[in-house]
């Protein structure tokens, strides 16, 4: 088992360029299907298993109180395995031929409305110092560009140019792709690297956006950044930076933007992933609709 699952740690790095941090949740997906498997059947290698086996660990874990969305997600690590091993030619058939995935509650994910966003930007609208300039272009990054998080953080000076208004991200499986930048966003790049530069110790000076420390952000930084400014004008549950890309999405959409577009901007690999943020848009048609057509007004 170990040589198969250097070699699947392999193809997930160098064939599939999953992050460090996706790699290591299958690997340790993986490892507690072995654990399992070698204690319920005495097998210690599972290269070859049944699904009837897979199936005595879905029930295991669901007694366990592991939610549906955590074993969907130790399955799809699972299935990955059995396709790397039939792509290898290690086995004929996969054992999840069968298998489907357990049903989860669809989350809506509410968007914040343009007037909570300008609320928030209203309020740092002349930004003093180097933390309130840093948090404006934050947010303004986040709505004006759909960036996800990681992408922000991990953002360094060299992929930022003032010169053609854009800004170059790295996303999912190390994929490159250019941003534009509004020119108003441009104008406070230009105010945060001239505050930035008053920082004493730029321990992380590459990175583009620190801590008052010179340290680069980290996600729970960003995290309570959003969810700090948006509790004071927003009463929705979920404050978030997704929320907030979330949010670039659906005003796009209900602006009239192409869903192509969008899905280009957003960085998804298929229109499936950026089909989620319709549903508001949908709500912002009929609504256009009922008040424009003959037969809708009354």
């Amino acid at each position: 088992m170990t040589n198969n699952k250097d070699a699947f740690r392999d193809y997930l790095q160098m064939e599939k360029k999953y992050s460090h941090h996706t790699v290591s949740a299958y690997l340790n997906d993986l490892s507690s299907f072995e654990t399992f498997n070698n204690f319920q059947f005495d097998q210690e290698n599972i290269d070859r298993v049944n699904y009837n086996q897979i199936r005595s660990w879905i029930v295991s874990l669901v007694d366990d109180n592991i939610s549906n969305i955590s074993v969907n997600r130790k399955m799809a690590s699972l299935k990955a395995f059995y396709k790397f091993l039939l792509k290898t030619k290690q086995i004929e058939i996969s054992p999840f031929l069968k298998h489907k995935a357990l049903k989860v509650p669809k989350v809506v994910q509410i968007p914040f409305s343009e007037k909570e966003v300008l609320e928030v930007l209203s309020h740092l609208q002349n930004p003093v110092g180097f933390e309130e300039i840093r948090n404006k272009l934050i947010i303004d990054l986040f709505y004006t560009t759909g960036v996800r998080r990681t992408e922000l953080i991990h953002l360094k000076i060299v992929n930022v140019n003032l010169y053609d208004n854009t800004i170059k991200v790295l996303g999912k499986r190390n994929k490159e792709r250019i941003l534009p930048v509004l020119p108003i966003i441009t104008d406070q790049f230009s105010l945060y690297l001239k505050e930035r530069l008053s920082l004493e110790n730029r321990v992380d000076d590459d990175y583009l956006f620190l801590t008052k420390k010179g340290l680069k952000l980290n996600d729970s930084f960003v995290y309570r950044l959003i969810n700090s400014y948006f509790s004071t004008v927003s009463e929705k549950v979920k404050k978030s930076p997704h929320i907030l890309r979330h949010t670039f999405a659906t005003h796009l959409l209900n602006n009239g933007a192409n869903l192509n577009s969008v899905k280009e901007l957003l960085g998804h690999s298929s229109l499936a992933s950026t089909q989620i943020y319709t549903h508001n848009s949908l709500s912002e048609l009929k609504s256009v609709y009922k008040e424009s057509h003959p037969r809708g007004q009354k």
